[in-house]
């Protein structure tokens, strides 16, 4: 039976039914390979193209690949769960959806509250590494001095290179899901042959005295990542730092993580996926295994061309080396031109997905009335313009307005929490609803499913502890909105409250024109 009150739950038959209902209703066209390439189009960006040379420098030295390695077992497990859910549950929203069903809503919003973190967020940070990297271009064709940003004093300036890749892709998105797919098929197949370039140009390079020592020895207290800006496991463990040895591997594994943020958003997407029951698991698996083995080979070459101290982050200005570091390094500069186009590529899609499965999830809270339900209204072209619309402006500000420091952690760690509730939550539907058709379903659950819970866990305590800070004050902003709104107009509170008419919730549509 649904609970009440802060633990009441939505049923499967109830969240599947509202997908029918005309005024916030999604088309459905996309394929299994359509969301393959949304996946990997959203993996494959800022991850490849910097976090692999910081990490190695900063964290993992060499066994950064291991770092990946970790991260991915983390992330395979995880997507098990993702995948039996998204097959039994075909509806907008992902974990949101998922929690909603299973833990209730106070946790389901929570949920949702704290995917704004991987999502907008992380569009927001990958907006201004775009702008950055569309700097660089321009320097080549203008000239040095060339400017994507206006400084206004005070620390204080105007991305307008950031505002600019979010204003089209905005509107791209408006214009309807198909196209996006097929925009981010193009722009996918360029950075997937960029970074096969560079594996295969970066194989020539390879000196193998670089792979030595694998594992560097740990720093000690007072030097590399220490105090707040070191994990939470090694200060619990009383490491001296997270910096090299086995702890900067551990944390490395978690930085990196961030590196496949993005095949979740597979599951957001569901509900406009034709035959998503199998569709949506397809898409899941083939996007996470085609840039698993490209994380991998990417990062055992580019920490062979170069030795890992070379990668580390700039002592004086703070400056991050990338993937370019090691082809300039070696002479050859062209290549790194190449790269600098093929990351100014890849990360355009990666905030034009981001911003899509945010859009999606705003819109499955906005059509239970815990967010305004104006916001679910869709278009004649099926999507949901208005919640696109705000999504993309509050993207804009902050990509255009703030810096981005230290914003790929508090994706990640926002990411795994969503991970541990959906991990959490397909147990919990195996016991309470085992009639269940499940056309996807985890092997050995009672075995994968806490493992998926405990290796994602095990990352969250490897992020620095002003990263956790951060996160607690994020939640509780978020309770605090709960309960001054989305609990008083919760359209499932307002049936269990017998606010009806007619015997069934009358919530007026937006009076609003679209």
């Amino acid at each position: 039976m649904p609970g009440t009150g802060l633990w009441r739950t939505k049923s499967i038959e109830q969240s599947i039914s509202d997908t029918d209902e005309p005024e916030t209703k999604l088309r459905r066209n996309l394929s299994a390979w359509d969301l393959t390439v949304f996946g990997v189009a959203v993996v494959i960006g800022a991850g490849i193209f910097t976090l692999t040379a910081r990490t190695a420098g900063d964290f993992a030295g060499p066994s950064v690949s291991v770092a990946f390695v970790i991260a991915a077992i983390a992330c395979a497990l995880a997507a098990l769960c993702y995948a039996e859910f998204a097959s039994t549950v075909p509806v907008a929203g992902s974990a949101y959806t998922f929690s909603y069903a299973t833990f209730g809503e106070f946790m389901a919003w929570i949920i949702g509250w704290d995917l704004i973190l991987e999502l907008a967020v992380g569009a927001a940070a990958v907006a201004k590494g775009w702008s950055s990297y569309l700097q660089t271009v321009l320097e080549y064709i203008f000239g040095k001095g060339t400017k994507t940003s206006i400084d206004l004093g005070g620390g204080f300036g105007i991305d307008w290179g950031a505002f600019i890749v979010v204003a089209a892709l905005v509107t791209l998105l408006v214009l309807g899901t198909k196209l996006s797919s097929r925009f981010s098929m193009v722009i996918t197949g360029i950075k997937v042959a960029v970074v096969l370039f560079v594996v295969i140009l970066g194989i020539f390079y390879i000196k193998s005295s670089n792979y030595t020592p694998f594992v560097p020895e740990g720093k000690p207290a007072g030097s590399g990542s220490s105090g707040v800006d070191q994990s939470l496991f090694s200060l619990i463990a009383g490491g001296g730092s997270s910096s090299f040895g086995i702890f900067g591997l551990l944390a490395g594994a978690s930085i990196v993580f961030f590196a496949f943020i993005g095949f979740d958003i597979v599951a957001t997407t569901a509900e406009e996926t034709r035959n998503p029951q199998k569709a949506v698991p397809r898409g899941i698996f083939g996007s996470l295994a085609i840039v698993t083995v490209l994380y991998v080979a990417v990062s055992l070459v580019v920490v062979g061309m170069v030795p890992y101290t070379d990668l580390s982050t700039s002592a004086g200005d703070g400056s991050h080396k990338t993937l370019a570091t090691a082809f300039s390094a070696n002479g050859v500069d062209w290549a790194a031109n190449i790269i600098s186009v093929g990351a100014l590529a890849g990360l355009t899609t990666v905030v034009m997905v981001l911003m899509l499965g945010q859009v999606r999830i705003i819109f499955a809270m906005s059509r239970d009335g815990l967010m305004p339900r104006s916001l679910a209204k869709t278009s004649d072209r099926g999507t949901p313009k208005r919640a696109t619309i705000v999504v993309g402006a509050l993207v804009a500000a902050g990509a255009t307005f703030f810096p981005a420091d230290k914003l790929e952690e508090m994706v990640n760690v926002g990411t795994l929490f969503a991970f541990i509730l959906v991990s959490a939550g397909v147990l919990v539907l195996r016991k309470t609803r085992p009639d269940l058709t499940r056309a996807f379903r985890v092997p050995a659950v009672w075995v994968i499913a806490p493992l998926a819970i405990l290796a994602c866990l095990w990352l969250m305590l490897n992020l620095t502890v002003l990263t956790w800070l951060r996160f607690v004050v994020w939640m509780v902003i978020g309770v605090v909105i709960y309960f001054a709104y989305s609990r008083r107009h919760s359209l499932l509170g307002k049936r269990q409250s017998g606010v009806e008419q007619g015997g069934a919730v009358k919530d007026s549509p937006p009076s609003v024109a679209d």
